[in-house]
């Protein structure tokens, strides 16, 4: 289920999107995430001092990296084993400024759902997207 209120989301409710754990390990999760057949990205989740760290990596066919990569946040609070917020950070800030106040946000709820959220402070941005971990799927192609 995909849900956004910007016009620049109908590219996400008019593709299969596709999102596969590939790397987990003690420090880092990737979770690369496919918009059709675009598989130009990747959400890494990793350990830091105090909390969580969410970044959204962004390649080009190559393999190399996109001008507008590495965007994101790290947690402020605990939050829980099922939800955790990442506000913008000072990086994020600085690379795409609209994006100063988007506050990331990642749900599971262990075996029924994945989901990814973003909302923007001060604005009616918000998208959610929710993946069915109850069906799974082929791994997709290596990003």
């Amino acid at each position: 289920m995909t849900q956004g209120t910007s016009p620049g989301d109908s590219v996400f409710v008019q593709n299969r999107l596709l999102m596969h754990v590939r790397d987990c390990g003690e420090s880092e999760v990737r979770i690369p995430f496919a918009l059709g057949a675009d598989h130009s990205r990747t959400w890494i989740v990793s350990r830091v001092d105090g909390g969580l760290r969410l970044k959204h990596d962004h390649r080009h066919e190559d393999g190399t990296e996109d001008r507008v990569s590495r965007y994101g946040g790290d947690t402020h609070a605990p939050g829980t084993a099922e939800r955790q917020e990442f506000p913008a950070d000072s990086f994020t800030a600085a690379l795409l400024p609209p994006a100063a106040t988007n506050v990331w946000t990642l749900e599971i709820a262990p075996g029924r759902t994945f989901a990814y959220m973003l909302r923007r402070e001060g604005t009616d941005r918000r998208f959610r997207v929710e993946f069915d971990l109850r069906r799974p799927v082929a791994p997709p192609a290596a990003p």
